[in-house]
């Protein structure tokens, strides 16, 4: 049976910026074809783009990621069962150790406890979780709680949310509540080298300024590391096993298309205030495959020149088209679809060859049909 994968490949330029730091309050980077690049990790992305679903679908199909879970998940009985509130922690770490995760004490003495791990639950696990074991407060009566395991851990690993469908979940003490993500996102590099930069400022002591008996030195100074570049950045979505990990086809036609936008759209919001560093795309190619995933960065394996003709834009689209091109010629590669969009007609005329010209609305629209008619095929 043929497969579905949506691949997202973007080409973006990012000014004077620090998007993502290292522990030492560098921009990231790395060596990619022997030269030094900028890099976003796939991790900030992953992160920005998970926050722009709080726009794009119900908060019902969204989960939450915390070791606060005995917090939350009391919160929820409260909220079902009022009368349950002083005993709310206590039934959630019982819930929850029924289902096998493990709790532990918080390092704060006052605070409750909580998951050895970070633990992503949908919201629909949580109320299915406070739901239980509220029945089970009803059944014991003034006798012993008994919490069915089985049943607890199964309402753990049922009605995923979109963002655990999507980017995955891993239990460690619990390695059968483990969700394989249906999307990976690559690293975004600069299609040229880089060499960071430093930006050195001042802040003025407004009152001292005011003292005439005052001299008139900063009140404080520093640094900040910076650089600015073209990235190439791409995802991919394996909508059969998204598909599995929600149950549902028109969730995941929903799961598709909110993440389309919101990882084309999206930006990590390091350093966002110092550097109003917020752009969108240039270049945007999105490509329906039922082979496998094919990321395209080997088009900038040989950094684009500094002043080369055009700018880098125009380059990086020329290569990515070209390189596009070729691959799919040397491997008898068919997409199934695909479509381009981006600023400028000229910049992205080389990518009109490999897909159908569009704006980002009617390629949302158009992946998510697609998708839905393919799973519909498969049913």
């Amino acid at each position: 049976m043929p497969r579905t994968i949506v691949d997202i490949h973007v080409i973006q330029t990012v000014p004077p910026s620090n998007i993502n730091r290292d522990d030492t309050g560098s921009p990231k980077t790395a060596v990619y074809g022997g030269r030094r690049r900028a890099r976003v990790s796939s991790q900030s992305w992953k992160r920005a783009t998970r926050d722009a679903f709080d726009q794009l679908l119900d908060p019902t199909e969204l989960g939450v990621r915390t070791k606060r879970v005995v917090e939350l998940l009391g919160e929820e009985i409260t909220r079902q069962q009022p009368a349950l509130a002083d005993r709310s922690a206590e039934l959630a770490g019982a819930v929850l150790t029924a289902a096998g995760i493990k709790i532990v004490a918080a390092r704060k003495k006052e605070a409750l406890p909580e998951a050895e791990f970070l633990l992503f639950l949908s919201r629909r696990q949580v109320v299915g979780l406070a739901e239980l074991v509220i029945d089970a407060v009803e059944a014991a009566g003034d006798g012993k709680l008994d919490i069915d395991k089985a049943e607890a851990r199964a309402r753990a690993d049922r009605q995923h949310s979109v963002d655990v469908s999507l980017f995955g979940r891993m239990v460690a003490n619990a390695t059968d509540l483990n969700v394989d993500a249906a999307c990976q996102v690559a690293h975004a590099l600069s299609v040229h080298a880089v060499d960071n930069e430093y930006d050195y400022f001042t802040a003025v002591d407004d009152h001292k300024k005011a003292d005439d008996q005052e001299d008139a030195g900063a009140g404080m100074i520093g640094t900040v590391e910076f650089n600015s570049s073209t990235l190439y950045r791409y995802a991919t979505v394996d909508v059969d096993r998204l598909q599995d990990n929600l149950g549902d086809a028109e969730a995941t036609r929903r799961a598709v298309e909110a993440f389309t936008r919101a990882f084309v759209t999206s930006m990590p919001t390091g350093k966002q205030n110092t550097f109003a560093n917020r752009t969108l795309p240039d270049a945007v190619l999105v490509i329906v495959r039922e082979s496998q995933s094919i990321n395209l960065v080997g088009a900038f394996e040989e950094a684009v020149d500094d002043n080369v003709e055009g700018g880098r834009v125009v380059a990086a689209i020329e290569r990515l088209a070209e390189h596009a091109r070729e691959l799919h010629e040397a491997f008898d590669e068919r997409p199934v679809e695909a479509w381009v969009f981006g600023v400028g007609e000229k910049k992205v005329s080389p990518l009109t060859e490999l897909a159908r010209p569009s704006t980002i609305d009617p390629t949302v629209h158009a992946v998510g049909t697609l998708v839905a008619g393919r799973l519909a095929e498969q049913a």
